[in-house]
């Protein structure tokens, strides 16, 4: 058992390194993450500078050991392929500096004025990340020794607290306003494909108010009060849900009236806090590509394969599918088939999750589309609509990372390159960017120390209590905030390499 598993993964990642779907994914993942990293540390830098803060460092990827280009302005020097060296630098009274930033500093007036030439601007090796270097913030950039020398004018920890909040929550600001600002270019550039009212042919589903009132699942509404219904967006939504009457066609030919009660928008809002649509697209399960070694793949599922029924129950939409797995996990099943023409029967075993193991054909690609265009001007409303959007979304999804399925889904840069395209596609590339964009807002800004999240809290809790933290508190939180995402991402590359690599 042992050798077979040695032989799977070398196999695996023979053929997982080996394949030029891999480099096309990483080279996309280390540009966007590149992007993301540059303006998240650029929010950081401009609000320090802003703020006449110091700022020792500027680097684009980790330097670890080895350096592959720095630039100091002030000194008018530029340097490739530095060695890293951990001889601490001894001036002519004996005292001893980390570095020559520390050395300098130490020589600095207090009042001295910095500018953007005292950074030192660079370029590292490890294409993970980069950061920041601010002068007098407690992180890991900073030595203890130096910290606990008087404090000058130009140093972070000398200036008011909310000019230490705007410059902890630039990052998070920047990357958030990027990510509006690609949406907005998206559309701009290529617009939006939407499937009008009558193309979804396999209709609609509706909340359990909605049921109430008269609409069926599988209806399609064509107008609110007479008015035609174009495409489901926020406006139609709002359109039918004030309106006195909805027309729906109902199993391809019956033209059906329904009457809306009074106040029924406040009903609609209820149930969307309770995380229920009003209306969804009913999306019929069709298979995109099966994941190895799972269910689906067992039972040959080809791509273009649309699964109507379940052992005998009928699965007209996703929602009514993933039911039905999750009511045989763990078992093996009969799936009905259409491929191409035909109607065919194969088994397939649900694992224990409730899962086969296969992506969801996107709809636009079996629906018929439209494409509605933006100008300059309705670009912007449209793209801070998507980002903000997107940012309730993914900060709703996090509560599933604290149950068992959801942490099992977590992952690192394997999962994360995994959401790239396999061919080189910049629309694809850019609408994951600003995905990535506002997910790395929103886990920066979480309250755990070492993070931007952890500065602000404490920075909140010094301007309510008027008392910043003891160094000794801060050095202790930034430590247990180190190892809680070290732990993390040890976890989360730990799921990547069985996800990947032996799974």
């Amino acid at each position: 058992m042992d050798l077979l598993l040695s032989t799977n993964f070398l196999h695996n990642l023979v053929t997982t390194f080996g394949s030029q779907t891999f480099w096309i994914k990483a080279l996309e993942l280390i540009l966007s993450l590149s992007i993301l990293v540059f303006i998240h540390e650029l929010g950081h830098y401009m609000w320090a500078r802003i703020f006449g803060i110091k700022v020792n460092k500027f680097y684009l990827f980790f330097n670890p050991s080895l350096t592959l280009w720095k630039w100091k302005p002030k000194n008018h020097k530029h340097a490739f392929m530095v060695r890293a060296s951990n001889a601490k630098i001894t001036d002519e009274e004996g005292n001893e500096y980390e570095d020559e930033d520390e050395k300098e500093d130490a020589k600095l007036p207090s009042n001295y004025k910095a500018t953007w030439r005292d950074t030192e601007y660079g370029l590292g090796w490890l294409p993970l990340g980069g950061y920041c270097a601010i002068d007098g913030m407690v992180d890991e950039t900073q030595s203890a020794e130096k910290l606990k020398r008087p404090v000058k004018d130009f140093e972070f920890r000398s200036k008011p607290a909310w000019k230490r909040l705007m410059v902890m929550i630039g990052g998070v600001l920047n990357n958030f306003l990027l990510a509006l600002v690609i949406y907005a270019g998206i559309v701009l550039a290529y617009g939006e494909e939407f499937i009008p009212m009558q193309n979804a042919t396999s209709g609609y589903e509706f909340s359990p108010s909605a049921h109430k009132i008269g609409f069926v699942d599988g209806d399609i509404p064509l107008s609110a009060d007479g008015k035609k219904l174009e495409f489901l967006d926020g406006k139609a939504m709002q359109a039918m849900v004030e309106a006195k009457q909805v027309q729906v066609l109902r199993n391809g030919s019956d033209t059906i009236a329904i009457n809306i009660p009074d106040k029924y928008l406040f009903t609609v809002n209820k149930e969307m806090e309770d995380g229920r649509n009003f209306i969804m697209l009913r999306t019929p399960v069709v298979v995109d590509k099966t994941m190895p070694n799972m269910g689906a793949e067992k039972a040959h599922l080809r791509h273009g394969d649309h699964l109507i029924a379940v052992n005998g129950v009928a699965t007209p939409s996703f929602n009514v599918f993933t039911a039905q797995m999750l009511a045989n996990k763990g078992k093996t099943v009969p799936l009905t088939v259409v491929r191409n023409a035909d109607t065919v029967t194969v088994e397939a075993p649900v694992d224990n999750a409730g899962k086969l193991g296969f992506q969801l054909a996107n709809p636009i690609t079996f629906y018929k589309t439209i494409t509605k265009h933006y100008n300059i001007v309705e670009c912007v409303p449209r793209g801070i609509k998507l980002g903000v959007d997107q940012m309730v979304s993914y900060v709703k999804s996090l509560r599933l990372i604290f149950t068992k399925e959801g942490a099992q889904s977590l992952g690192s840069f394997g999962a994360i390159g995994n959401l790239f395209p396999e061919k080189w596609d910049w629309q694809y590339f850019w609408s994951i960017t600003a995905f990535l964009s506002i997910i790395l807002a929103v886990m920066n800004i979480l309250p755990i120390p070492i993070l931007d999240g952890g500065y602000v809290l404490f920075l909140l809790v010094e301007i309510i209590f008027r008392k910043k933290p003891s160094m000794k508190f801060m050095n202790v939180a930034l430590r247990i905030g180190l190892w809680f995402i070290i732990l993390l991402m040890v976890y989360a590359i730990g799921n990547d390499v069985y996800r990947f690599l032996i799974k």
